[in-house]
């Protein structure tokens, strides 16, 4: 296929190539001669029904420090695209949340990938919830006698806000620890939305493994194990990523979620587990592709692509 592909995103010169999935997957697009166009979301207009963007032709390089060119800005219809790339990194706050709204006008006639509708109503931090057998003792609230009560009960936990992304944000705090009411404090100024709380997994400092699935299905796994310093396993804030292999257990959790992922038309999803439980479903803007390979796995963004061709296949039918 010859395809017409926009990718809303962050812009593109804030990349680090060597471990970003967006330029893995658009770098594969135009391997394959896609025609490619960048635009940011705030560049979106929604302009007497037709939903409109000002982008910029945009041509790839695997050079860090030379990864890109962007040609001359042209206001476009999206519904003339035949994909488009959901990418941004969140907050997912209702900046985000209206972007999901203004492409839902004009999918799936044109392929948003993944679903902006899904994506809304699927906040990686609560669509986990919809498993609780296979997720840690998780608490959702502002309520501050709840945290102090699901302390009491768990001991060591962790706190971070509840549509945050990258690691931002997220403390480990001990049982005896006393910044706790604090940091309560600090997040209830910081925001007006809820925060989540999760008891503490030491299996966390031998790695917090992250699992890519197209169409529902496992393709490949990296570990991102956190700084001696941080409990956070971010690769962006120290996390080391090696090598790993899927474990029966995480087969058996990619089986349980799979049928939910593909309902919900997710192509490419991330998610996290530590130990033998499940800790976050990401659908926004899922990383990780780029290690995989590395390491010597599939490559996941022709693999996506793939799927992505398959899907308007269907729809043409």
């Amino acid at each position: 296929m010859t395809l017409r592909v926009a990718i809303q995103m962050d812009h593109v010169s804030g990349l680090h190539i060597a471990g970003d999935t967006t330029f893995a997957l658009g770098l594969a697009a135009q391997q394959r001669e896609y025609e490619l166009w960048h635009y940011e979301p705030d560049a979106m207009s929604l302009d007497e029904g037709r939903l409109l963007a000002r982008a910029q032709p945009l041509v790839l390089r695997d050079e860090e420090g030379d990864h890109f060119d962007l040609g001359e800005e042209k206001r476009i219809d999206l519904a003339d695209m035949d994909a488009i790339l959901l990418r941004q990194d969140p907050p997912f706050d209702m900046n985000y949340i209206t972007t999901t709204h203004l492409l839902e006008r004009i999918h799936p006639d044109t392929l948003v990938v993944n679903d902006p509708a899904w994506v809304r109503n699927s906040p990686e931090k609560i669509f986990v919830a919809d498993f609780p057998d296979l997720m840690p003792e998780t608490l959702i609230t502002r309520d501050r006698k709840a945290v102090l009560d699901f302390r009491k009960r768990h001991g060591d936990i962790i706190l971070k806000p509840l549509y945050g992304n990258g690691g931002a944000g997220i403390f480990h705090l001990r049982h005896d620890d006393r910044n706790l009411t604090s940091l309560i404090e600090l997040f209830e100024q910081m925001s007006r939305e809820p925060y989540i709380v999760q008891r503490y997994l030491p299996a966390v400092r031998q790695g917090d493994k992250r699992i890519i699935l197209i169409e529902g299905e496992p393709v490949g796994a990296i570990n991102r194990v956190p700084a001696e310093t941080d409990s956070r396993s971010n690769m962006h804030v120290g996390g080391r990523a090696e090598p790993i292999e899927l474990t029966d257990r995480d087969r058996e959790i990619c089986e349980r979620i799979g049928p939910s992922l593909r309902e919900r038309g997710f192509t490419l999803v991330g998610i996290d587990v530590i130990g033998d439980v499940l800790t976050e479903i990401n659908v926004t803007s899922p990383t990780g592709i780029r290690e995989v390979k590395r390491f010597g796995g599939q490559d996941i963004a022709e693999l996506f692509w793939d799927a992505v061709e398959s899907r308007l296949s269907h729809m043409a039918r």
